[in-house]
């Protein structure tokens, strides 16, 4: 395609390509971007079309770019809409909850005898192995576990 044959195509159908493109929903102002494209695109491959009939061929490039550029709109909006109903996961009522039994669980960890509460800190907290806090604490492994089990039943008991 010659330059004289892109301009005359360009010149004769440049706004018949832009009202489509804007009748199917696009935009003023993206209208004119994307009949620009597609007459780009014209250029770019270098189809050889008829002049008489090269406006069907421009409408369904526009038509195909326009649903491209629909889809990954739509697509760019749902992953934007994910990201920020993920910042929104916590509800308030959740948030309450929380506050509730996290001062449950600082009140339990008060009543604990000072032997369970360093055992479970160790292993909750530190993430301790039952054999590396019963050398820590001059123990055999199965008083270690003991404290635990003691340790786990009394939190299960009050924290429910």
């Amino acid at each position: 395609m010659t330059k004289e044959e892109f301009k005359y195509l360009f010149d004769s159908y440049f706004n018949a390509v832009r009202s489509y493109l804007f009748y199917r929903g696009v935009g003023a102002d993206e209208a004119s971007d994307l009949a620009q494209d597609v007459f780009l695109r014209l250029w770019e491959k270098q189809i050889e079309v008829d002049p008489k009939t090269a406006i069907h061929l421009l409408y369904k490039i526009a038509g195909d770019m326009s649903i491209s550029k629909y889809r990954r709109k739509t697509l760019e909006i749902n992953y934007l809409n994910s990201l920020t109903s993920n910042k929104n996961a916590v509800s308030p009522e959740d948030e309450i909850e929380y506050k509730e039994l996290f001062t449950k669980y600082q009140k339990a960890l008060a009543k604990l005898t000072e032997k369970q509460r360093s055992v479970f800190l160790m292993s909750r907290i530190e993430g301790l192995k039952y054999h590396e806090i019963a050398e820590r604490l001059n123990l055999s492994e199965k008083a270690v576990e003991k404290r635990m089990s003691s340790t786990l039943t009394f939190l299960k008991k009050v924290l429910q």
